[in-house]
């Protein structure tokens, strides 16, 4: 244990160290790192330049999430060019034809709902899948995008309300019952889903009368 804590605390001190050197370009390249290598602290990284310079949420918002187009494309180009089958390596049967019909329904969202979830959302399956099952590149960027672009902000918007700590709390919900916060976030996605739908039906027919 007392092995595993000084690593964490070296690879702590390493990525703080890394930050000081990029400056306001660290959420970018630890963005980008993430997408396209190992996991990084991403949130923890937004979060904390948020809290520190108020006045640029955006700028870091759009950095990392522009980090995370660019870095997500190397598996983009893998998953394009060696097909389904590369995907079908890594996940049992049945998750493949779970990410298969979810792309094939609506390919757009079934990358951009993933891509707006912390860990341990597995994200780059669903890139690898968006790549094996043709999807647009245009649109796989714009739903990246969009996707950690709604994430980030809402963790710069929680950390400018609540702290930097709300990160650690939000990461422990996701990991310790993720099912419950899926369930619930598509639960209220449903809820507004249909609120909007019934709202377009009542103009509609309001006009008509």
């Amino acid at each position: 244990m007392k092995s595993i804590g000084h690593i964490l605390a070296k690879y702590t001190a390493w990525i703080w160290g890394l930050l000081q050197v990029l400056g306001i370009w660290g959420p970018f390249v630890i963005s980008f790192a993430d997408s396209a290598l190992l996991g990084m602290p991403v949130d923890a990284i937004v979060a904390t330049y948020v809290y520190n310079d108020h006045k640029r949420l955006l700028f870091y918002v759009t950095l990392a999430s522009a980090g995370s187009v660019l870095g997500s494309i190397p598996l983009y180009l893998i998953g394009y060019a060696g097909g389904e089958a590369v995907l079908r390596k890594r996940i049992p049967e049945e998750r493949f034809l779970q990410i298969h019909r979810s792309f094939e329904h609506n390919p757009f969202w079934a990358l951009m709902f993933p891509g707006m979830m912390p860990p341990p959302m597995p994200f780059k399956l669903f890139v690898l899948g968006a790549a094996a099952f043709e999807m647009r590149f245009t649109h796989f960027a714009v739903a990246i995008f969009a996707a950690r672009f709604i994430r980030f902000l809402a963790v710069g918007l929680l950390t400018l309300r609540f702290g930097p700590q709300i990160v650690s709390l939000l990461t422990y919900l996701f990991r310790r019952h993720f099912a419950w916060v899926i369930g619930a976030i598509a639960g209220g996605l449903l809820v507004w889903f249909l609120m909007r739908r019934s709202g377009k039906s009542r103009q509609s027919g309001t006009s008509r009368v």
